[in-house]
C-alpha cells in the first residue's frame, strides 16, 4: 500500500473535496500525540487497503500540525472536534462520522456500504 494522503491546508480540502465529487470523501483527524489516535490509524490504513475503500478518497489530517485546517473542518461541517475523527463527506455533507474506538476497518466498511 502506499502512504495514505495528507491534507495541510484549507485550499488542499477544497480540492479534495472537488476531487470527490459524488463520491465519498474520508477524512480522518490524527492527533500525532494520542495512542488511541495511532491505533484507529492503524484501523484506517488496514480500511484502506480493503476492497471496501476502492471508490473513496480518503485523505488525514494531522490537527495538531495542521490546526487551522482541523478547526475549518469542525466548523464547516458543524461537527464537534474530537481526535482520532473520521468523517465520511459527500459533496458538502457529513454523512458518518465517529471518534475514539469507534473508528475499526469494520465500522468504516459498514458506514461506506452505507452511504
Amino acid at each position: 500500500m502506499e502512504k495514505p494522503a495528507r491534507i495541510t491546508s484549507v485550499e488542499q480540502l477544497d480540492e479534495w473535496m472537488a476531487k470527490a465529487g459524488k463520491r465519498p470523501l474520508l477524512l480522518f483527524k490524527h492527533s500525532t500525540s494520542c495512542p488511541i489516535s495511532a491505533a484507529a490509524y492503524g484501523e484506517w490504513e488496514a480500511f484502506l487497503s480493503s476492497d471496501a475503500a476502492t471508490e473513496v478518497l480518503s485523505a488525514a489530517v494531522f490537527v495538531i500540525e495542521d490546526r487551522p485546517l482541523s478547526n475549518e473542518i469542525a466548523e464547516r461541517f458543524g461537527i464537534k472536534h474530537e481526535s482520532p475523527q473520521a468523517l465520511f463527506v459527500i459533496g458538502d455533507e457529513v454523512k458518518w462520522h465517529a471518534s475514539h474506538w469507534n473508528i475499526t476497518k469494520q465500522e468504516l466498511t459498514d458506514a461506506v456500504q452505507s452511504l
